[in-house]
This record gives C-alpha cells, structure tokens and sequence, in this order.
C-alpha cells in the first residue's frame, strides 16, 4: 500500500502543521559568495529591456552584423560530414584546427604563436575568471587603467585581490606611471584597442614603452583584445604581445566579429600558465562546446572575415559619426566626451560636480538609458562619468535620444 505524504507523517508522527523551516543560504554562504555583488550594467539592462526605451547602456554588438546564414550553412555541414565527432566531449585545450588558425592570425614574425599556447574558453568572460584563479590569491596587487572593464574587475574580486589604478588619460594608460613600488605585482590588465568603457586606443609608442616598464619591473600583462578588429579604418598598432610575447598573455574573442552567443573566445599563453588553465577548466566545465568549435572553424577557414570585418567596421563608424553628431548639436556646454577611432563605446564626462547615476533615474523616466561611469573604477570612482554604447541604435532613435538626454543634462544644470 502506498501512503500519501500527510499519512506517512502521521505513521511517523511527524506534527504536519508545524512550518518547516527554509534553509539560511545567507549563513552558508561563502565569503566569496557575499562578496559577489551584481553588475550594474546587467541590472540597467533589464530596464532597457522595454522596447520604449532607447538603450545607450548595453555592450551588445549589433545583430545586423551577425552572419546567420554562413553560420547555418556551416553546421549543416559540421553536423552532416562530422557529427558524432561534433556531438561528443572534446578536449579541454580546444579543437585543434581552430587553435591552429588562431595561432596563425594572431602570430607575428616577432612573435609567432604555437597551437600549443592557445586555449579554447567559453567567451572571455571565462578567460578572465581562469586566470583569476591560477593567480591571484587575497590581498595580491592587481594594477589596471584606470577607468577599466567592468567584467574584469567582476572576475578578479573573486578572489579578493589590492587594486592599485594606474594612472590613464585620453590616450589609454600612462607607462611611467608604472614605479619601483609595483614590481611583482601579479598582472597588469589592460585593453589596448578601442576600450570598454572608453573607447581608447593605446597609441604604439605607449605600447613599446609598456613593454620596457614590463621587463624593468617583473610585470606580467594581460592584454585584453575584443575590439582590435572594430578599427574604423582598418589600422591598429602592434599588440603588446608582439612586443612582449614572454610577458604577455593574450585574450580574443570571437563575440564581436561573429557572434556572443557563440560564447567562444581564447586564451594565448606561456606553456607554463596554459597547462595551469587547462587544469582549471577541467574543473570548471571540461571543455568549450565542440559544435560551436567546429561551425566556427568551419565558417572562418577560409577568409570569411576578411570579408566580414570590413562591413561590421562600416557600420559602426556610421553609428559613432551619428552619435557624435547627435553630442554636437544637443549637449549643453560642459559636458565633453572624445571620439573613437574604432569600437562600440564613447565615453563623456558631465559639468563638475553632477552625478551620472542621478541623471540616469531622470533619463529612465524619459526612456533613454545609459551606463554611469563610476562602477568602472577600481577605486576613487569619477561620479561625472558615463558610458555610451552605440552600435545597437539606429541613427534616428541616436538623434531622439541624445536630445532627451541633454534635456535631462540641461534641467540639472
């Protein structure tokens, strides 16, 4: 006979009137768990959701530039040639046609890449939180820019590191801000093109200088290159890593010029710190998924980006000229903000004294929205701050929407 469960209570007796108790999840808890706190940009984010709302807050690259039919085509044929072999668990480091062309695009005659040192990761995002975790125990100096990527300073806090900001200013990171008190520190993290939030590009006489204060004082670099590709004319100076390559380690990402929701991206690094990675990402989710590997590899082998890249470039420096133009005709003097030379974002500062977060809860009720600028600090954020993201607006809702902002600016004068 089976019984229902007030009846085998009774057989029991268990008092089923009592409340059982929920589990204190805040009592058990790791440190580090309460320590987590939620991106300001995911939480604004779910604001913008409403299609009312005119976005300049979301990192999204925009969904014309996606190659939907190259990447059905592909695993189509992934699927119909090699799809048990698609379908199955793969190994960690990545699946080694892939890794091979991306040691061959990323390599230079100065410092050429092996398949070796490169690692499949799902997305950046988990390259930064694997290197996170072979290397900063509590209390570890990390140094980065100043303002820097949200993402980073998510996954690095993890694991409770000292942030020390290196000095920055229109041109990316000053190399002599780099002394005698920060030899050893764990890394430097930076990205060098087109950066999130800014939009800066580190000019090349930076990038050699960098990598002299690299080799003076022990330092190992993070070079951080999603938006390398997005140049508007096509021209970026030489990565750090050709530089450097013995102190360097290198992140791409296959997010902005095919696709994020590939979750695809790569980490290049020394043999030594690659097998440690490898080891951690056994842990973490034993490999990257092998389908999106193959259709990728699929996709790219044969120079489909050369022809790709040049129409996403396009795009987004016609997105940036309307947005810069929208700034021009509309703000309020005061307020300035610079002009990329290739990326996603722009990045513009308030008359003294205002609030970015408090012209935002003005500029929701208005339907437009953007990103404050403060959590992108490490410390001593700059409260004047914002971040505009403009690649996924079409030029006339640009227009409406810097004008509703500077309304909002304008009325707070």
């Amino acid at each position: 006979m089976i019984m229902t469960n007030n009846a085998a209570a009774h057989a029991l007796n268990i008092d089923v009137s009592d409340p059982i108790p929920a589990v204190d999840f805040n009592r058990r808890f790791s440190q580090r768990a309460r320590a987590i706190e939620s991106s300001a940009i995911r939480e604004i984010l779910k604001v913008t959701e409403r299609p009312e709302v005119i976005s300049f807050a979301g990192g999204l690259p925009s969904p014309l530039t996606f190659p939907v039919d190259a990447m059905r085509g592909a695993l189509d044929r992934v699927l119909a040639n090699s799809g048990r072999e698609a379908l199955q668990y793969s190994t960690t480091e990545g699946y080694a046609p892939l890794r091979e062309w991306i040691a061959a695009r990323v390599g230079t005659p100065e410092a050429p890449v092996s398949p070796d040192e490169v690692l499949i990761v799902s997305g950046s995002q988990q390259g930064l939180d694997l290197l996170a975790k072979v290397l900063v125990d509590p209390g570890d100096t990390v140094l980065v820019e100043t303002p820097t990527y949200l993402g980073a300073l998510q996954s690095f806090s993890l694991f409770a590191p000292k942030y020390v900001s290196i000095a920055s200013d229109e041109d990316g990171l000053l190399p002599e801000a780099l002394n005698e008190s920060m030899r050893g520190s764990k890394f430097l993290y930076c990205l060098p093109n087109f950066q999130n939030p800014t939009g800066r590009l580190l000019s090349e006489e930076r990038r050699y200088r960098l990598a002299e204060r690299a080799r003076e004082l022990d330092l190992l670099i993070l070079e951080d290159d999603p938006y390398g590709a997005l140049s508007y004319d096509g021209e970026t100076p030489r990565s750090i890593r050709s530089l450097a390559p013995e102190r360097t380690v290198y992140m791409g990402s296959f997010s902005k010029v095919l696709a994020p929701g590939l979750r695809l991206g790569y980490v290049i690094a020394p043999l030594a710190l690659r097998s440690k990675l490898v080891q951690a990402k056994q842990a973490t989710d034993l490999h990257t998924a092998t389908l999106s590997q193959m259709a990728v590899y699929e996709v790219i082998k044969d120079g489909f980006l050369d022809g790709h890249i040049p129409t996403i470039r396009t795009l987004y420096r016609d997105q940036c000229a309307a947005m810069l133009g929208a700034l021009k005709r509309h703000m309020p003097e005061g307020v300035r903000w610079n002009t990329p030379r290739g990326g996603m974002f722009l990045w513009a500062e308030l008359p003294r004294g205002m609030d970015a977060t408090a012209i935002l809860a003005r500029a929701i009720e208005l339907n437009v929205a953007f990103v404050p600028g403060a959590p992108f600090y490490a410390a001593n954020p700059v409260s004047e701050a914002l971040r505009l993201a403009f690649v996924t607006v079409p030029p006339a809702q640009i227009e409406e929407g810097v004008k509703r902002l500077a309304g909002v600016i304008r009325a707070s004068l």
